[in-house]
């Protein structure tokens, strides 16, 4: 495995706050990385460390700690982590990257991946939806539902605290989002066309997104608008699906089960999708959990295991990715 990769896998077995001295002896004790006659080894695990902060990688966080040290740990452990521990700064600055000119010959389905990764390390299930296979001689039906759809759970701690929120409404312990995905939009009319694709095939959604790989510059002033008047969030993604961010959030709505009924007998993935997330969230016995939501994550969108699989992936579809 890549050095990076060694760190992700330890972050993830240490599965606490670490420093990077922790982080460094737990690879060298399990053998994940051969650092050779490298003279400062630890130092170049800092390093690491810190680059995942300043390129904006959502996998890893960090905490200031006293003498102006830091503790790291992995954002999908993040609730195993005590709330008092957590309650000093998270930093996560981004840092604006820029992607090389090869030939963008790549297709709008081969993104897909990304953003399913992406979803997964914020604890979101996501699944694309091909207006193709629906049902109907409907020639908008691409206006109708959308690319891809998720569901994010609530994981509450404890037995208590998650009977007591069921008890109280069911809908509060999920939310589902609709994403609407493009290569690029660079001009005022392709911006408008997207957008208003997304609003019109989210509205069943507690939250609505455009996506795209590339966006120009000059439109920030009209997404923020736009964003501002209906609520549909955006999402610049990135060759380091890790990397990818929120340029403007979404606003939440409650579900619009009439259009969720209707897409269920337009699209048997839909409709199958819903049924999954009906298992987990009628589920009574838990013992059967895991099993279940395995059964979800398999029906679900695949996504990449580590950063080896990403750069493989991108080399292979061609997808531009940012300068060293």
């Amino acid at each position: 495995m890549t050095i990076k990769e060694a760190i992700l896998k330890s972050l993830d077995e240490i599965n606490n706050l670490t420093t990077y001295m922790d982080v460094y002896n737990h690879i060298v004790k399990n053998n994940y990385y051969d650092f050779g006659t490298a003279k400062t080894p630890a130092s170049t695990i800092s390093a690491l460390l810190g680059d995942f902060i300043r390129n904006g990688d959502t996998r890893v966080k960090r905490i200031k700690q006293e003498g102006g040290t830091y503790a790291y740990y992995l954002t999908k452990n993040e609730q195993n982590i005590g709330i008092d521990v957590l309650s000093g700064e998270t930093e996560t600055k981004i840092t604006k990257v820029t992607k090389t000119t090869k030939t963008k010959i790549f297709e709008e389905r081969d993104l897909h991946k990304l953003l399913s990764s992406y979803l997964k390390n914020s604890g979101t299930y996501s699944k694309t939806i091909f207006h193709e296979q629906s049902n109907g001689k409907d020639n908008n039906q691409i206006w109708t539902h959308p690319d891809m759809v998720g569901i994010k759970f609530l994981n509450l701690q404890t037995k208590a605290s998650q009977n007591f929120l069921k008890s109280i409404n069911r809908v509060d312990t999920f939310k589902m989002s609709s994403y609407e995905l493009k290569k690029e939009i660079n001009s005022d009319s392709e911006l408008k066309k997207a957008f208003f694709q997304a609003v019109s095939n989210s509205s069943w959604a507690n939250y609505g997104y455009l996506v795209a790989f590339e966006f120009s510059d000059s439109l920030n002033e009209e997404m923020a608008r736009l964003n501002q008047s209906f609520g549909i969030g955006i999402i610049e993604l990135n060759s380091n699906p890790y990397q990818s961010k929120i340029l403007f959030p979404a606003t939440y709505r409650d579900l619009d089960f009439k259009t969720i009924d209707k897409l269920c007998k337009m699209n048997s993935e839909f409709n199958k999708f819903i049924e999954q997330t009906e298992k987990l969230l009628t589920l009574t016995d838990e013992r059967y959990y895991k099993s279940i939501e395995k059964e979800l994550d398999e029906f679900c969108d695949d996504y990449f295991a580590n950063d080896t699989e990403v750069e493989k992936y991108c080399n292979d579809k061609n997808i531009p990715t940012e300068q060293e």
